[in-house]
Parts: C-alpha cells; sequence; structure tokens
C-alpha cells in the first residue's frame, strides 16, 4: 500500500523539478517548525557560481535568517537527495531535529554513504534520520536530468 507524500517533501519535489528547468541539479529543500513551512529552496550553484550554493544551505540561511537565529532548534529538513558533507555538517550546526531525505547519493552523499557524517564521535549533533521519501520520483528526477547532460 503506497502513502501519500508529506507536504514538506512534495514541495521540495517541486523545487527540485524547478531547479532542473533552470539547467540546476535537480534539488529541493523544505524547512519545517511544526506543521508549517519555514524556508524552501532549490539548488542554485550555476546560476549563483557559488559552489556552496546548494539546496540544504541555501534553505538552512533562509530559515536562519526568518527565525532571526542560527539554532534552527524544533526545525525539520525535508530534502530530495542524500546530503553531502558540506551540508550534513551544516545540519548539524544548525541542530535541526529531523533529516528527511528522498533518494541516496551513493557518490557525493555523506548520511548513508562516505563519511556517514552523524555516526562519527566528532559530530555534535545528530538529527533523527528518515530515508526513502519520495526516493522514486526524486531518482527519477536525477537519472532524466543526468541522462539529458550525457546525450
Amino acid at each position: 500500500m503506497a502513502f501519500p507524500l508529506p507536504h514538506p517533501m512534495r514541495r521540495a519535489l517541486e523545487l527540485a523539478e524547478m531547479a532542473a528547468r533552470a539547467g540546476e541539479v535537480p534539488v529541493g529543500a523544505v524547512i519545517t517548525r511544526g506543521d508549517g513551512i519555514i524556508a524552501e529552496a532549490a539548488n542554485a550553484m550555476r546560476a549563483s557560481g557559488d559552489p556552496t550554493d546548494h539546496a540544504e544551505m541555501r534553505a538552512i540561511r533562509l530559515a536562519s535568517t526568518a527565525l532571526g537565529t542560527g539554532r534552527l532548534d524544533g526545525c525539520d529538513l525535508w530534502v530530495t537527495l542524500e546530503p553531502c558533507a558540506m551540508c550534513a555538517g551544516a545540519i548539524a550546526h544548525a541542530r535541526l531535529e529531523r533529516l528527511y531525505y528522498g533518494t541516496a547519493d551513493p557518490k557525493g552523499g555523506a548520511v548513508a554513504h562516505g563519511p556517514h557524517f552523524f555516526g562519527q564521535p566528532t559530530c555534535h549533533h545528530r538529527p533523527e534520520l528518515y530515508s526513502g521519501i519520495g526516493e522514486e520520483r526524486a531518482g527519477a528526477l536525477l537519472r532524466a536530468f543526468f541522462e539529458a547532460r550525457r546525450d
């Protein structure tokens, strides 16, 4: 039995689709507190020329501005792709409570792959982790994006 995706992940997937249409790697991120969306963003590295302009980083910056603090206690991050090491570090520093992500990233991911960032003894904050939410759609977006660039 399939369950409908939670609204924040549906929105993150919409943002990922928008990123793909703009020529960016299709990743979207949403930060929530309770039932409300605090911030949302898509990858913008190509448009900005900034290699740190990942969807997660942008959403964290926006949420910090909106809440007036860099400590996002009680907030959750919903992102379409397993975060990289840079984004995992930002998630820990921001003290996000929960991380929900869509598809795994065996090459660049740092949560379930690579350094397993949150499992390191030097990691000072570990969010609750939930993977595979919207995995099929998120993975399909990424595959289509990169296949189109190989042609």
